[in-house]
């Protein structure tokens, strides 16, 4: 009992440490590194659209948390529906309903097209993506995954399977039957049309005749992004999900839209699917529905949902149907309604995307800009004329972008580019959106003389 008691106080001391280094130390002792670097500076709170750190410094946050804060940091609303929540209802076995569960299904089916109407409420992106999927290959009773080449789903098995821009070495057979079909990338267009753009149609074409030539005959879905985030902020042209759909059609397929980054009115308006004209068999949100808090929604129609049902339908996880998380949700989609956060976002962000292409103008480095609403693309290249990526130019700008109070996140994971992908809250001021482009510019700056 001695050797026990001391150590649980051994254990106790290297948890509490005092000062930044102590909370360094026990960081690099304790915590298993999960992907790139950390941010060389304990964040000790956030409001709004800023991060304060743990000297004190106040840093812009540009990235909105893990691209997921659309109500910036400690949201009044938020803090008081969570505050209410945890100490009434937080947590109940995943057979038990809620008021606050069946009320944001209600809601967010509200807020979605005709025929998507039912709702299984989860935590993260990849759990509703995982679902999606099962989903999927059980109503269809066929199993493949078609998704995009430089696709980001999640880290479970199934998500993961469906992820081509990162993390497939090392780890074992992925699951079967997973094919990948080229990115429609207006910036680095594989198929040209006559005036050297890029030719979706014929790309898309052609992409499915090297899906049917492996395909085994047992096409279950297609899971996409939108817009790639992750990706490096990639846009399909107008039209193409609408083919997309098409396609699966002809395959009897089912398409999976993935809106993690996208939906809750951050490309200016609720959903990115809705500028296409397309409604998706399964759509999952996630990260943007509890603005930070986790999470997460599979969104389907009754048929599919019925029929996955009578197939005997699996999915039965510890946090699934939380009302704690639930409550949240409400509040989020009342403060998107209420202050018109859609409107804003295509506003501000039409804005903050003029801002952007002026400063192309003055950075040859820049070699595009893109995106839609509160979520944008930057591109650092070498050389613009052969558009190479520059990765170690991007790493100086962040890390220089930090220096100067301004978080941002580039995308550096192979093939992509080093795209900075720019998602501040909704909420962001217009000052502080100018603000954080002022930063950006000094950055750019200083990172080139530097080089």
């Amino acid at each position: 009992m001695a050797f026990y008691r001391r150590l649980m106080t051994t254990h106790r001391n290297d948890l509490d440490p005092r000062t930044e280094p102590d909370l360094w130390t026990a960081a690099h002792r304790h915590l298993v590194r999960y992907g790139g670097r950390f941010t060389p500076e304990m964040i000790a709170s956030a409001q709004g659209s800023y991060l304060t750190t743990h000297s004190g410094r106040s840093v812009l946050d540009f990235t909105s948390g893990q691209m997921s804060a659309i109500l910036g940091h400690s949201h009044p609303r938020i803090v008081e529906t969570v505050q209410r929540s945890v100490a009434t209802l937080d947590h109940l076995f995943s057979g038990m309903l809620s008021e606050p569960v069946v009320t944001l299904a209600q809601r967010l089916a509200g807020t979605l097209p005709d025929p998507l109407e039912k709702c299984l409420l989860l935590t993260t992106g990849a759990e509703s993506n995982e679902a999606a999927l099962r989903m999927a290959k059980l109503v269809t009773g066929k199993y493949e995954v078609v998704s995009f080449s430089q696709s980001w789903h999640g880290m479970t098995q199934g998500a993961v399977g469906a992820t081509y821009s990162a993390g497939r070495r090392g780890y074992g057979p992925p699951p079967p039957g997973n094919f990948a079909i080229p990115t429609p990338n207006a910036y680095r267009p594989d198929f040209v049309d006559a005036d050297g753009g890029l030719d979706w149609r014929r790309q898309l074409d052609h992409a499915f005749a090297l899906v049917d030539a492996q395909s085994s005959g047992s096409l279950a879905a297609c899971l996409v992004e939108p817009v790639l985030s992750s990706g490096g902020v990639l846009d399909p042209p107008p039209g193409y999900l609408q083919a997309l759909q098409a396609k699966c059609r002809e395959r009897e397929m089912l398409l999976i839209l993935d809106e993690a980054q996208t939906g809750l009115c951050r490309t200016g308006t609720w959903y990115a699917f809705e500028r296409d004209g397309v409604v998706p068999d399964i759509l999952t949100v996630s990260k943007t529905l509890g603005a930070g808090l986790p999470l997460a929604a599979l969104v389907t129609t009754a048929a599919i949902e019925q029929e996955a049902h009578e197939r005997g339908f699996l999915f039965f996880t510890t946090h699934a149907s939380d009302p704690l998380p639930a409550a949240v949700g409400n509040t989020v989609l009342d403060v998107l309604t209420e202050e018109g956060l859609a409107d804003r976002a295509a506003a501000h962000g039409a804005l903050l995307g003029s801002w952007l292409d002026e400063l192309a103008t003055r950075h040859e480095v820049i070699g595009d800009t893109r995106g839609r609403g509160l979520l944008r693309g930057v591109e650092i290249v070498a050389d613009r004329r052969t558009r190479t990526p520059d990765s170690l130019l991007g790493e100086r700008i962040t890390a220089r972008c930090f220096e100067l109070g301004l978080h941002m996140n580039v995308v550096q994971l192979p093939g992509m580019g080093s795209t900075f992908r720019i998602a501040p809250p909704l909420t962001a001021e217009r000052e502080e959106l100018h603000r954080g482009v002022e930063i950006l510019d000094q950055a750019i700056t200083d990172a080139v003389r530097a080089g």
